[in-house]
This record gives structure tokens, sequence and C-alpha cells, in this order.
């Protein structure tokens, strides 16, 4: 049994609380709003973000960080992208010397273009931060509906330990060594989910959706490997996988949001429908940043940011994607071939 302490009582953090309570080990889950945990104590769920899901009575929640983190073999950072940072900065001095940090958050620090793992370890040099990620929704996770997912770490003992700690009958777990590939892909995808959404509230059909999907993980793929991923993790659970759920399915944040921006909504109105972070939103200029400083084409994210952004209409932006100039779909296969000019 390990001694876990969750950080973030949404969806996300009460999904994972589950399912490690579920796979016996003493869980404690933080929330740094009050009303969030007592609504939580007194209900055992999260009515807003995770409807449905009991939290067990044996899973301590709290709003004290030093009780979430003192003495924890593991800490898992579940809250939203853009509270990592501030979050991080908490628990300065409250963690041990390779304190084991598995972050789930998904996303890319607009100002600084740092992954989450980077952004962690920035706050927190002593910390040993892995990542886990790859296509799993809360609604389904803490459901027990059968996920799989990837653990990346920088050494083998640390993927296997998180590996050991999450995996159960219902939830498998693989390994990795390329964290950076894991949470590029984590990331991206969320941008050509928005898209997907677009396309699909345009009224626009399986062809589309599918084109979407196909070039956008050309276009995660190419900067990853620029920046230092690893091209099988753009075609595995953190890339492929995870962008083929995101992109499909009306759980997905990202997509519904797209959906009603496609409806004629603006981005504003979008968010403030769902009550949720967009996370896609918040790293489509930082892709875009990205893209302008590894010289990479992301015709996709370069619309995205357009519609969200710049006020084009979506409409739009797919006759900009349809009209680009004609080439051949993957110039690494001219490679090996001698083509005529």
């Amino acid at each position: 049994m390990a001694k876990i302490g969750v950080l973030g009582a949404g969806g996300w953090g009460i999904a994972l609380s589950v399912l490690l309570n579920q796979n016996g080990h003493e869980v404690t889950l933080w929330s740094k709003l009050e009303t969030e945990v007592e609504e939580i104590i007194s209900t055992r769920e999260n009515k807003k973000s995770l409807p449905g899901i009991k939290v067990d009575k044996n899973i301590a929640v709290t709003a004290d960080l030093d009780e979430a983190v003192s003495g924890k073999d593991v800490i898992v950072m579940a809250v939203a992208s853009v509270f990592v940072r501030p979050t991080s900065a908490l628990l300065k001095g409250k963690i041990s010397e390779n304190q084991v940090i598995v972050n789930v958050a998904k996303g890319i620090e607009e100002k600084t273009l740092f992954t989450i793992s980077q952004i962690i370890e920035q706050e927190l040099s002593e910390a040993n931060v892995a990542v886990l990620s790859g296509p799993s929704h809360a609604e389904e996770v803490g459901k027990g509906i059968p996920t799989t997912v990837v653990v990346g770490a920088k050494d083998k003992q640390t993927a296997m330990l998180i590996q050991n700690i999450f995996s159960s009958p219902v939830f498998r777990v693989y390994t990795s060594p390329d964290i950076l590939g894991i949470e590029l892909g984590a990331s991206l995808k969320n941008v050509i989910a928005l898209a997907a959404g677009i396309s699909d509230g345009l009224g626009y059909g399986d062809n589309t959706k599918a084109a979407l999907i196909t070039r956008g993980i050309h276009e995660m793929s190419r900067l990853g490997v620029a920046m230092g991923g690893k091209l099988p993790t753009f075609f595995g659970l953190s890339g492929i996988g995870d962008l083929i759920v995101t992109c499909s399915s009306t759980h997905s944040r990202n997509w519904r949001a797209g959906n009603l921006i496609g409806q004629g909504k603006t981005l504003a109105e979008a968010k403030e429908e769902i009550h949720m972070v967009v996370e896609g939103a918040n790293s489509a200029q930082a892709a875009l940043a990205l893209a302008k400083k590894y010289h990479i084409v992301m015709p996709i994210v370069e619309q995205v940011n357009a519609v969200l952004f710049e006020n084009a209409k979506a409409s739009d932006a797919v006759g900009q994607l349809m009209g680009r100039d004609k080439t051949v779909e993957n110039i690494e296969l001219l490679k090996d071939v001698s083509w005529d000019d």
C-alpha cells in the first residue's frame, strides 16, 4: 500500500482518487477551495466536475496542503494546467528530496512555452517529476471503464513504481522514457480537438474529422520531434490515442468548446457555457509560438488561432486549409524514390 496525495479535486483528481483507493492505497484528496472540500465531505461527490461518482469515505478530503503532501510516497498533480505553477510554488519547503510527483495535467505555459513537468521542475528542483497521460476521460475512469495510459519517467524504477500503483484490472499502464513527447502529445492534441469540434459545429462530416485527426498528428509529431520528443510516442497512447478520443467524444471540453464556436459562439461564450477550463485554448497560442520557434508549418494550429483570437470566421478557416498549395502527403517518402521534377 502506498500513501498518495492527490492535488486537485476536479473531475480528474476525483477519478484518480477513486481508482487509487480501489487499488488499496491510502489516498488524501486536496483542494484549495474550502467550499469544494466541504461539498465533497458532506455529499462524497463533486456534482459540478464529476457528477455521479462517489468519493469513498476511506479517501481523506482536505484543504490543508501539509496534510495532503506530508509523508506521501507519491503526489499526483491534478490541478488545471494554469494552476500548476502557483500550486507548485505552495509546495516549496513541504516536500522531501526526490519526492515523486506525477503530473496528470495537460498544457503548455504561454509565456515560457514550458510543458507542465518543466514548470514543476523549475519551481521544485528537488522533485522527481513523472507524467501520466493517454486517452482517459475522467467520466469513464471514475466508472471503471477499461482505460489504457502511459507513464513517462526519467528512470525505470520510478516508471515501474507508478505503473504498479495505478495499474488495475480496468486501468492498464505502460511505461516510457519520453516525458517530453508524452506531454507535447497531450497538450497539442487539445488544439486539434478544438478544430474537430469547430468542424462538427459547422455541420461537416466524418471525412473532415478524419482529415483533421490525420493531418493533426502529422503537425503534432513534426513539432514534437523537432523539440526532442520521439516519433513513436506520437503514434502511441498520448499521441494518436488521446487525439482520437479528444476529437471524437462529447466528454471532451475542447471538442465541446470547438463545437460551440463552429455554431457561431465566441471563445468567451463557449467557455462560459462549458464552465470548465478549456486547455486547448490556453495551449493554442503557445503551440503557434513553438511552431514559429522551431520553423514547423502547422496550418491547423494557425487557423485555430485565427478563429479563437483574430475573429476569423470558422468557415473561412476551413477554406484556408483546403486551398493551401498542392503538395505531397509526406515528404519523407521522397527520400526513397526518384520523381521527375
